[in-house]
């Protein structure tokens, strides 16, 4: 803007040398749906963010809800104790690497367990989120086994509609044929979006951790609840007997009957679905790393086993299905390794362009921060100024990349390529009709094997 000069005096022109820089969107920000305890608006679904796990605690777990009885008769214990099984997987998640994600709850879970609805309801309202980029449900594979495919379907449905987000599967263990009913009933599209996991975890988190002895009530019977039997003639009376002192429902805390059951119930440690886990492996490997580095050949922490030993066949037959492409990731123990991530594929397993994890996250990590950044372009005139700014931001964003090593090739030209302008990408109809197209070439596997992305812009008509 020129300045005008009407005054003797000094003015001050600030002129900026460089073009607008494309700020990088956040790749690893999990939305977890589930049941919870209470929520902080308990009338509706809302999607609330959270960056640690006693963040979670103070906003989705009632205390009052943690607590036991047991019976000192049969040594049982009421199902009354809270059933906020999303607790468990953050901390499964955040003890992976897991930094802040969504907690989009479900509520308190009702007695008759897991609803389909619930889940819908809870898709509809992370759809308006823009900043969560993965799609986590664990509770999902305690519903029916056709509800459960349906919401999987929505949601790959929901990830390649906002092409933003990813989702994470876990596959249910029904004992028998799990992985070919799987791969039967999950259908054939949107597949690239999303990536199973197989089989659950043994883990080393106690689902009575955060009990203290204040929160066990000793039941024991009355002792007037049983009176012995009469004595048949002829026998001799009984012993006499004396009742047991009423068991004070609170008892001091260094009870050693007390601390004895404390101490069985925090040794039972809980099987879980891997998904959370491999949420926290994915938030990890991609700040550690960069979100084009496949999230696999990584120990998982918090896990003691697996339910299941895959063998090196087993996983090949995971790996690659011939009809219909759906490759399942092997969570494998190796001696002396521990428990390992050893598999980054996508359902696609078919797709040579999409098969791989990392390869679809980069894609909707590049194609979400270049969206973003050129929107300030839409009021700008479509002329060669304008493509010239366009063409060197997204030029010096993905130079740094390639520095950073997500794209293949030995110089810049080979790892990218970015088009713009009059008789390259539009046609003069295309610039009067205010329509702005630019096309970037990306090697993320291979060296000038370009992946080619196409953003069309309708500029603002004056």
């Amino acid at each position: 803007m020129a300045i005008v000069t009407k005054t003797p005096g000094v003015y001050i022109e600030e002129v900026p040398l460089f073009p607008p820089s494309i700020a990088a969107v956040d790749t690893a920000v999990p939305v977890f749906i589930g049941y919870t305890d209470t929520r902080p608006d308990n009338a509706r679904i809302t999607a609330v963010k959270i960056r640690t796990l006693m963040e979670f605690e103070q906003k989705f777990c009632n205390w009052d809800n943690w607590k036991l009885k047991f019976n000192v008769q049969d040594n049982t214990w009421e199902e009354s104790f809270s059933r906020n099984e999303l607790y468990y997987h953050l901390q499964l998640y955040f003890a992976n690497g897991g930094g802040k994600c969504y907690i989009a709850s479900l509520g308190p879970k009702k007695p008759e367990g897991v609803e389909k609805k619930d889940f819908e309801d809870a898709l509809a309202v992370i759809e308006k989120e823009d900043e969560p980029t993965l799609i986590l449900a664990p509770e999902a594979v305690q519903l029916p086994y056709a509800d459960y495919l349906n919401f999987y379907q929505q949601a790959l449905a929901q990830a390649a509609r906002l092409m933003d987000r990813f989702v994470i599967i876990d596959i249910p263990e029904t004992k028998k044929d799990e992985i070919e009913n799987f791969r039967n009933g999950l259908g054939v599209n949107n597949l690239k979006y999303g990536a199973a996991y197989y089989p659950y975890l043994q883990t080393s988190i106690a689902k009575y951790a955060s009990l203290d002895d204040e929160d066990i009530s000793l039941v024991e019977p009355s002792a007037a609840a049983a009176p012995p039997p009469a004595p048949a003639p002829g026998d001799a009376p009984p012993p006499e007997r004396k009742p047991k002192p009423p068991v004070n429902a609170k008892m001091e805390t260094g009870s050693i009957r007390r601390q004895e059951i404390l101490l069985r119930l925090k040794s039972e440690m809980l099987v879980l679905p891997p998904s959370a886990a491999i949420a926290g492996v994915y938030a990890n490997v991609d700040a550690t790393r960069g979100v084009w580095k496949a999230p696999a050949n990584v120990s998982l922490n918090a896990v003691s086993g697996l339910t299941r030993k895959i063998s090196h066949e087993e996983q090949a037959e995971l790996n690659v299905h011939a009809e219909g492409g759906k490759s399942i990731n092997a969570i494998r123990a190796f001696t002396g390794l521990g428990i390992l991530v050893w598999g980054a594929r996508t359902l696609a397993g078919n797709d040579n362009e999409w098969k791989y994890v990392n390869v679809r996250r980069f894609y909707n990590f590049v194609e979400e921060s270049i969206k973003k950044a050129t929107q300030v372009f839409i009021f700008e005139p479509n002329d060669a100024n304008t493509w010239v700014r366009i063409s060197t931001m997204i030029e010096n964003f993905l130079t740094n990349l390639w520095r950073q090593g997500a794209l293949a090739g030995a110089a810049a030209g080979d790892a990218f390529y970015v088009r713009i302008g009059l008789g390259v990408t539009m046609s003069s109809e295309d610039i009067l009709n205010g329509i702005l197209n630019v096309e970037i070439g990306l090697a993320v596997v291979r060296p000038t094997e370009f992946l080619v992305l196409r953003f069309t812009h309708k500029m603002q008509e004056i």
